[in-house]
Parts: C-alpha cells; structure tokens; sequence
C-alpha cells in the first residue's frame, strides 16, 4: 500500500504513543513519546531479544498506555539485520503497529537535539520516534508463502555463488601456483577429468609417477567419456615440463579441500535454481513474463524475490523507486544539477532490472529499438549507461502491466509509445 506523507501524518493522531525502538542482537532499547515529541518515559526501557523480553515490552507498552490514556501505539524501528524480524512478528501476532524508518535518516536527524555526531542506544530510540512522529516511516513488508520461499532461496543462492565463485578463484591460483601448464589441457578448469586429476594427483610430480596408463585408469574406473589416453598423454607431457612450485603434503591437502568444496557448491546451486524453477513457476502470470523474448528464468526470479506480491503496489513508479531507479537531481538557484538516479532501495533488484535490459537490447528488437531512440533523439540524447537504464525502467512497467493483469507483451502497441521526432 503507497501512503502519502499526509496519511502517515494523519496516522499519529493526538492519543498516539509513539515507540522508538533501538535493535540490537541481543538487547533492544525503547523509548516512548507523544505527537508532539513529550517523552513519557522516564528512561529507555531495555528488553532482551527473546520471548520473555517481547512480552515485558508489552506490559510496558500498556502501562504507558494506561498512565497517559492513549488508545494507539505506533512502534518505529530501523530494520537492522536480520534482528528486528522475530520481533516484527511478535509485534503483529499481537496486534501491534510496527514501522521502519531508513537507518539513513536516522543518521542525518542524530544531530537535530544535541548538535553531536554521537551514536548510542539510548540515542537513537529518540531519533526514530521523532521520525516516526514526522511520518517520515514506512510500513514493513515481509513476504508470505510462495513469495517468502523465492526471496529466501535466491538469498541462500547469491550466498552460495559468491562462495563458488571465492572457490573458483582459489583453485586457479593455486594451480597458477603449483601446475600453471594445467590451463593448456584444459580450455574449462573445472571440466569433470580435470577436477577428478586435482583430486587424485594434483601436483605435476603426481602426474608423472602415475604416468598416461594410470591417469587414463581413474577416468575410466569413474567412467569419464569426455576424456582418454590422447589427454592423459597431454597432462603427462605438461607435468614434465612444468615450472610450477614443487608442492607438498600441505599443497595437496589444500587442493583436495577446494575441490571438494567446490564440487559440494556446485550441487547446492543445482539444488537451488531446481528449487527455484518449480517455486516460480506457482507466481500467477509469470509464464506471460517468460514469454517475452530476452527475458530469462533468472531475472524473473531476481524480480519476484525482490518486489515481493505485485498486488501491493498501485503504481510501476512505486517499483521503479524500490530498485532505486528514481530520477532525481540536485538543483538551487540558477544551479540545475544533472539528473541521475537515486541508488536508495533495494540493490539487488536494481542490478537485476539493469542486467535484464542489457538482455533485452541483445535480444529484443522492441526494447532495442527504445534504447536506440534514446541513444540518438535531437534533443537530449542519453548516454550508454543511460539509455540501458531508461530500458530497465521501461521493462519495470512492463513486468508491472503483465503481472498485475495478466495480458501478453505486444511488441507493436509497445513500440508506438516511443515519441519519434517525426511523430513529435
């Protein structure tokens, strides 16, 4: 739901207490005021991160209530982590408004009482009531069933590929290290004969005793039909010719730990994205998105993850604003600053909408010919960069319009919204 400043002023009414609650890992700090900014609480009220803390909060909470006859609270936090979301939960089993503020803001506003830069947990509880108070907050959104499934899938595979791919590096600096010859016989590093090689005989005095027969044998006991004497042969002849460090039982160990590694977060990124492509799937109108030529299951995927249920959003510019794609400039005076984009959001969904139009403009003639008219207008031609992020915009609107009411992507009604000069 999109509320104006105006409705979440109108929210902190008269007999409001507004709760500004510090997060921390294992205590959290509250303090409470009026709409005014009258603090009623004598101290910031400490609670652990726990069940029993929640429910003291709670007998807080209504003491508080009871002393100055109000009849709403509205409890403001920053979402720090992943600590405030049990007790956002707990908040909302319980009936229990509960807002975020951005920990942004919350940095700029520390100074307004005090003029210090200082940051404490008694602080900051102040500083996001105050802001709550302003109604500069918004209503926290966690994901629900098949929505929550995607977002923390794809959350455990971005962890998983950065792994994989810290693994990858490492493996190919050590056999730059010990077997640099090795990227000679192979034009994939990581083909299956070659990991079960580093596995088995890593170094190049390795491959020497074992000779062509027996590094020909380990193929062949695991029945690798990729490869045979003719390579075996090869890695032979490189080993004898290699200059790389003389390793030893240190060397080998090392390499045996990333391989395995490796191959173990291999088969967890297959897991997930089979996981992933059977959950997306359940989305309504997310086959109409795949539809679209250039669009592929993995942006789908990043868009859903990040955007949650479409249905609560009124408006693509909502969307487009979330990623962080908001034009803004800075300007005073005679002064008119350069329009750019705001970077505030979510980053992930940014970097896939940015992704998913360089792979329209690849594949797409409808979404080419819009970065095109962007690239070369009379007035005003945009940039690469730019114009690839004026596509990403417009793909927002697209995936809004598709998933919102379910209708096919028409590349000719798409193409007549591109003011042309002669049309102008």
């Amino acid at each position: 739901m999109n509320l104006t400043q105006n409705d979440r002023l109108n929210q902190v009414t008269a007999d409001t207490l507004v709760v500004g609650v510090d997060i921390g890992s294992q205590n959290h700090f509250a303090r409470a005021f009026d709409w005014r900014g009258f603090e009623f609480s004598k101290r910031a009220f400490r609670f652990s991160n726990t069940s029993i803390g929640f429910l003291s909060f709670l007998r807080w909470l209504y003491e508080l209530e009871q002393k100055t006859d109000t009849k709403r609270v509205i409890v403001g936090c920053e979402p720090t982590g992943c600590y405030w979301l049990t007790f956002q939960k707990f908040l909302k089993d319980h009936g229990v408004l509960l807002v975020t503020v951005n920990p942004h803001s919350v940095k700029k506003c520390k100074e307004l009482d005090d003029n210090s830069p200082e940051k404490s947990d008694l602080k900051d509880p102040k500083t996001i009531a105050g802001l709550v108070k302003d109604g500069r907050f918004s209503t926290s959104y966690l994901p629900s069933g098949i929505y929550a499934e995607i977002r923390e899938a794809s959350a455990c595979r971005d962890m998983i590929m950065k792994q994989h791919v810290r693994l990858a590096n490492q493996i190919q600096g050590w056999l730059q290290k010990y077997f640099p010859e090795y990227f000679e016989c192979y034009k994939d590093w990581d083909s299956t004969s070659g990991l079960m090689v580093l596995k088995n005989a890593p170094l190049p005095q390795d491959i020497i005793k074992l000779g062509a027969g027996g590094v020909n044998q380990i193929w062949r006991e695991a029945k690798v039909r990729a490869a045979g004497i003719k390579r075996a042969t090869t890695l032979v002849e490189a080993a004898q010719n290699s200059v790389g460090l003389e390793g030893g039982e240190a060397a080998r160990l090392e390499i045996w730990i990333l391989v395995n590694d490796y191959a173990s977060k291999v088969e967890q990124l297959d897991r997930l994205d089979a996981f992933l492509k059977e959950k997306i799937m359940e989305v309504p109108n997310v086959e109409k998105l795949l539809a679209i030529k250039g669009v592929g299951l993995s942006t789908v995927i990043g868009f859903v993850a990040e955007v949650g249920d479409i249905g609560r959003f009124t408006d693509p510019r909502q969307v487009q604003k979330l990623a962080g794609l908001e034009i803004t400039k800075i300007s005073s005076g005679k002064r008119k600053g350069q329009p750019g984009i705001s970077k505030r959001g979510r980053r992930k969904l940014r970097r896939t909408m940015y992704e998913s139009a360089r792979a329209l403009i690849n594949w797409n003639s409808a979404f080419l010919d819009v970065f095109l008219y962007y690239r070369n207008r009379e007035h005003r031609p945009l940039g690469s960069m730019q114009a690839k992020i004026a596509v990403a915009c417009k793909a927002i609107r697209v995936f809004f319009v598709i998933m919102q009411t379910g209708c096919d992507f028409d590349e000719e009604r798409f193409r007549k919204d591109i003011l042309r000069p002669e049309v102008a």
